[in-house]
């Protein structure tokens, strides 16, 4: 990867931090603003597979989110990386899906334009892993 850019990283850290409070509280609103009106995000499973376009329907993903997770999920970032535009977090989560045990390793991928997000990519380990109780 290029150098990474002190703005971007800047902006891509405050978003992250909003994202993982939406993980954990379920209030997505403070991630939602930090998007472009003509945001994307691909997703690898499920009803949102693929690429998916416009901030509804990311609102409409993050709340399918917290259903699945709704007593909240932790985020541990473990690594980051960035360039010029994009900012990687290589994460570990731990929470309930659907209340069994879940724990994942993760890469959340956003892109930033200006100061705002304009896509997001997220990579999973494991599907659905849950942990041993």
């Amino acid at each position: 990867m290029a150098s990474a850019n002190p703005e971007t990283l800047d902006v891509a850290n405050l978003a992250f931090q909003y994202f993982s409070q939406g993980l954990a509280t379920g209030n997505w609103e403070p991630f939602l603003d930090t998007l472009t009106e003509d945001f994307t995000f691909w997703f690898p499973v499920g009803l949102y597979k693929g690429v998916n376009t416009g901030k509804e329907r990311a609102a409409a993903f993050f709340q399918y989110v917290s259903e699945a997770f709704s007593e909240g999920l932790t985020v541990t970032v473990e690594r980051v990386t960035s360039n010029d535009t994009t900012v990687v977090f290589e994460i570990h989560s731990e929470g309930r899906l659907r209340g069994k045990p879940y724990s994942n390793q993760a890469a959340v991928s956003l892109d930033v334009r200006g100061n705002q997000i304009c896509a997001y990519r997220e990579y999973l380990s494991v599907i659905v892993q849950p942990s041993a109780e």
